[in-house]
C-alpha cells in the first residue's frame, strides 16, 4: 500500500486544517488507517485512528478538538484539526495497518503559530 498526505501548513491557535491520505496499491486488506504525529526530539505518538468497521481512537491530548474520518470508497482517511495549539505543532504521518504488514506515509508538515 502506497500513502499519500496532503493538507498540513501553517495555523493560527485556534484554527483549524485538514489533512488527508489516500492509500492506493493493494488496499482490501486494510483493518485500520491513523494519524502519528512527531515533533522536534520527541518520539512519534498515535494521535488517532479508524478501524475497518468505524470505531475510532483518539489520543488524550486531542479529544475533543480533532476528528478522524475515513472513505473507504476513495480509500482516504482525514483528519480534522479544530482549535489548534502551539503544541501541536508537528510532522503528522499517517499508517495503514495490514492484516500482516503496515505501512507509513512521508509525512506532512503541521505549524501552529502566531
Amino acid at each position: 500500500v502506497q500513502l499519500v498526505e496532503s493538507g498540513g501548513g501553517l495555523a493560527q491557535p485556534g484554527g483549524s486544517l485538514r489533512l488527508s491520505c489516500v492509500a492506493s496499491g493493494s488496499t482490501f486488506g486494510i483493518k485500520s488507517m491513523g494519524w502519528y504525529r512527531q515533533a522536534p526530539g520527541k518520539q512519534r505518538e498515535l494521535v488517532a485512528d479508524i478501524l475497518s468497521g468505524g470505531s475510532t481512537n483518539y489520543a488524550d491530548f486531542v479529544k475533543g478538538r480533532f476528528t478522524i474520518s475515513r472513505d473507504s470508497a476513495r480509500n482516504t482517511v482525514y483528519l480534522q484539526m479544530d482549535s489548534l495549539k502551539p503544541e501541536d505543532t508537528a510532522v503528522y504521518y499517517c499508517k495503514v495497518i495490514e492484516l500482516l504488514s503496515s505501512s507509513w506515509g512521508q509525512g506532512t508538515q503541521v505549524t501552529v503559530s502566531s
